[in-house]
């Protein structure tokens, strides 16, 4: 197996998963080569993973004809393997044209649609419980190839170690508290109520710093600043990798199930994750502990999308109590 090549356009999350797979195929195939093909705003990700070889940017903008010159163009790599993780239209038209009349391997994640009505249409889950995105990955090449070696962690402590010191230096690695406020979708996000309870309780227990991160558009986070001296809100202020770089040198990252959070599991860096409606989001790795709580309801989403069935709104959620985070930090 010389060159490999992996489709996964998006989205962060997904990408961050995807990567678990990498380690193995290395390991499996010595000096082999792999390329990813993604969507433009997900370059830096992939570009920062020293196992990928090179990374192959799809501009959407440039539609269907401009997917099939790059697929006609990929052809003169000569892949012996192509892994198509996203399944969708777009992987479809560019694995076919690869493939087409080559000796190319072909494997594909399909989406189990079937197994997926059955569970958010009908509440039958027949997937693996707790769902482990990254091992899903894993999984068709594992029946399809020869996959041996473990997993190993992806080490961004340089890049991390590098940005603090240029653009925060008042953080000093493993002394601060990151706290991911945010996700994609409001459905699976801790209370605000929730936070501000467990914000004042870690600033009235111990001295440690709060750095709470969160997008621009993220304008409630504001209100989470309890203390001026104590709490930093970086909402807005860096971008989504930089982010990523922050809660890898801190000392904990609390977060519910968030593309930050996958890469704090795969770069092994010590967590929580607050497990709310959806179906897909879990850890794979020990050093991320998963707090939840059992209802006959969950999961009942996705990505946090669409309705709550419970007279209390976010139950699931909801019954996740400040105190008992706050324990777990403490631990």
């Amino acid at each position: 197996m010389k060159k490999i090549l992996i489709i996964r356009f998006s989205s962060f999350g997904d990408i961050v998963q995807g990567t678990y797979v990498l380690p193995f195929l290395k390991n499996t195939y010595e000096n082999c080569q792999i390329h990813w093909i993604t969507k433009n705003e997900f370059a830096y990700l992939l570009e920062n993973n020293p196992k990928i070889d090179k990374v192959v940017l799809f501009d959407k903008k440039n539609g269907i004809l401009g997917l099939l010159k790059l697929a006609i163009n990929l052809r003169k790599e000569h892949y012996d393997l192509v892994y198509d993780a996203h399944c969708n239209i777009r992987s479809k038209i560019l694995k076919t044209t690869l493939c087409f009349f080559s000796q190319t391997k072909l494997i594909t994640r399909t989406k189990d649609r079937l197994k997926r009505i059955l569970l958010f249409k009908f509440g039958k889950n027949l997937f693996p419980w707790p769902y482990k995105g990254a091992l899903s990955y894993l999984k068709p090449l594992s029946d399809h190839l020869p996959i041996s070696g473990s997993y190993e962690i992806w080490d961004l402590s340089k890049q991390s170690d590098q940005f603090l010191k240029a653009k925060f230096q008042e953080l000093k690695k493993g002394t601060y508290i990151v706290l991911a406020p945010s996700a994609a979708w409001e459905m699976k996000r801790w209370p605000a109520e929730h936070w501000k309870q467990l914000i004042a309780q870690i600033i009235h227990n111990s001295s440690v710093t709060i750095v709470l991160i969160g997008g621009p558009n993220d304008t409630f986070i504001e209100d989470l600043v309890l203390d001026q001296n104590r709490v930093i809100n970086l909402a807005g202020k860096t971008t989504l990798f930089e982010s990523c770089l922050i809660a890898i040198g801190a000392k904990m990252l609390v977060s519910a199930d968030t593309g930050i959070m996958h890469v704090a599991d795969l770069c092994g860096i010590k967590g929580i994750a607050l497990i709310g409606p959806t179906a897909f989001g879990f850890p794979t790795n020990d050093n991320i502990k998963v707090m939840d709580v059992e209802l006959i309801c969950r999961p009942c989403s996705k990505d946090g999308r669409g309705r709550c069935s419970q007279a209390i709104y976010q139950k699931c959620m909801v019954d996740i109590l400040p105190e008992s985070v706050l324990r777990e930090i403490s631990n």
